[in-house]
């Protein structure tokens, strides 16, 4: 069974930076698809950012894009999110994900491993 472990969420003011990472208990090149998502009190469940681990494509919600990265390092199965000029509005639950298939879709059902989530707080 995969098992994912994110790590790295805080509390910072906004303009701040954090990186997340997502260690998995498998070959991350096992996977089509690995991505952050995150989840506010009272809404739902959004993507962030996917990557595949294999070829190293990336994409980005319209939101965080230019601000986060997301990368890999396969030798250590682990994904990370590098988070730039944080905004209050990036306050949620962030969860690591991972789909053993093809597509890399931003639809969170399509995802088969989810980790237990690390908490990211901005304040203005």
């Amino acid at each position: 069974q995969v098992q994912l472990a994110e790590s790295g969420g805080g509390s910072v003011q906004a303009g701040g930076s954090l990186r997340l990472s997502c260690a998995a208990s498998g070959h991350i090149g096992s996977f089509n698809c690995m991505g952050w998502f995150r989840q506010a009190p009272g809404k739902e469940r959004e993507w962030v950012a996917l990557m595949h681990p294999g070829g190293g494509s990336t994409y980005y919600a319209g939101s965080v894009k230019g601000r986060f990265t997301i990368s890999r390092d396969n030798a250590k199965n682990t994904v990370y999110l590098q988070m730039n000029s944080l905004k209050p509005e990036d306050t949620a639950m962030y969860y690591c994900a991972a789909s053993p298939r093809p597509p890399c879709t931003v639809v969170p059902a399509a995802y088969n491993y989810w980790g237990q989530g690390t908490q990211v707080t901005v304040s203005s």
